[in-house]
């Protein structure tokens, strides 16, 4: 069974888009797919829930594909700064795919299996990843897993779910990826996710995803969250979104992303962009990434102009990449790009929102500790 449904308007569906529906889910249409942006509760309670106990995420819109052949970690680190070849069996890594200018075509998860890679990467990015990957990486079959779906169990409460099922993963770290069995579902388990939280993504044959998602749902302490507060609970931990805080523009220096690039890989400048990554990581970007604190109860949307405080009328200088409210920290938060020289903390900027200045401030980020299990 693949996890590509058609829907209506050539939308593409998840094989939970029924138990979406069952659970009183608002559908709407996400990167070519018909997602859930909140259930019947709404997306504060939803992000309160998943801080507090736990919440169960479907991302089956990312795409999965395994890299197999010869030394498919060699390959993958021509076309990535990402340290591959170094990834012990079972665990998982973050990296960034390049273009030759440097820029940022997608972020992704690699985990290495030992007799193959797999990779999950932005639904968006698909169709832009398959290519580079098919034309890039010789001797190498990528073989999208259009047969898996991708569930995300997320909040301080859901390891002791996933072991409370399995207690084979109790131990788990983050990043570990580890085979599992869940009431007789096979399921590869990362310790891993998208919202700051300690939790688990699970891979699952997508014929079965429905009858696992259930069998999570059974348990009090889960319950379902949609698009709508994956984005707020990313935002508060500080994670990039490709799209918004990610582009083909965007560098992974300027996104404060450097310590996705080992000191090896940085050195040897043997991967797309290395030319600009080399350049600006000696010379300093002409922007950089950085958490920004709205003035008062509101937000402080994406593509709003940032300029300095002090020199009100002069044209923007700066970015939001990604605002909204925080429900965790109860007050608007956001990221976005700034010259260096006006990236410190405390620096005082104006932002237009819709031709009324916004005063913000530079904050350091994450505005919620994350709170991944990184053991000893």
């Amino acid at each position: 069974m693949s996890n590509q449904v058609e829907a209506g308007a050539g939308l593409r569906t998840t094989p939970l888009h029924a138990l979406h529906a069952e659970l009183g889910a608002k559908l709407v249409a996400f990167a070519g797919w018909e997602m859930p942006i909140q259930y019947e509760d709404g997306v504060l309670a939803e992000h309160g829930w998943c801080r507090s106990a736990a919440g169960l995420f479907d991302v089956s819109h990312m795409a999965v594909v395994d890299l197999v052949g010869d030394d498919p970690a060699a390959a993958l680190e021509r076309l990535t700064p990402a340290g591959v070849t170094t990834l012990a069996e079972g665990r998982q890594r973050y990296g960034l795919l390049l273009n030759d200018d440097g820029g940022v075509v997608d972020d992704f998860m690699v985990t290495n299996w030992g007799d193959r890679l797999t990779m999950v990467v932005n639904a968006s990015r698909r169709a832009v990843d398959l290519a580079i990957l098919r034309d890039g990486l010789a001797g190498v079959d990528v073989i999208e897993r259009t047969d898996v779906a991708l569930l995300a169990i997320q909040g301080p409460e859901a390891a002791a779910v996933v072991t409370g099922i399995d207690p084979s993963l109790d131990g788990s770290v983050f990043l570990d990826n580890r085979p599992a069995t869940f009431g007789g579902i096979d399921v590869m388990a990362a310790r891993a996710g998208y919202t700051g939280e300690d939790g688990f993504e699970l891979a699952v044959p997508a014929d079965r995803a429905d009858e696992l998602a259930r069998l999570l749902l059974d348990d009090p302490r889960v319950r379902p969250v949609g698009l709508g507060a994956r984005d707020t609970l990313r935002l508060e931990a500080g994670l990039c979104l490709y799209g918004n805080d990610l582009d083909e523009t965007t560098s992974p220096v300027e996104a404060d992303l450097v310590w996705s690039m080992p000191k090896r890989r940085r050195e040897a400048g043997d991967f797309p962009g290395a030319d600009r990554v080399t350049a600006e990581l000696a010379d300093g970007p002409t922007r950089v990434r950085v958490g920004l604190q709205p003035e008062g109860r509101r937000p402080v949307r994406d593509g709003a102009g940032l300029r300095p405080a002090d020199d009100a009328d002069r044209d923007p200088v700066g970015v939001v990449s990604s605002g909204g409210f925080g429900p965790s920290v109860d007050r608007p938060v956001a990221m976005g790009y700034v010259p260096p020289s006006l990236a410190a903390d405390g620096t005082a900027l104006i932002a237009d929102v819709r031709g009324k200045d916004v005063p913000v401030t530079v904050a350091p980020l994450p505005f919620v500790p994350h709170r991944y299990q990184r053991g000893a």
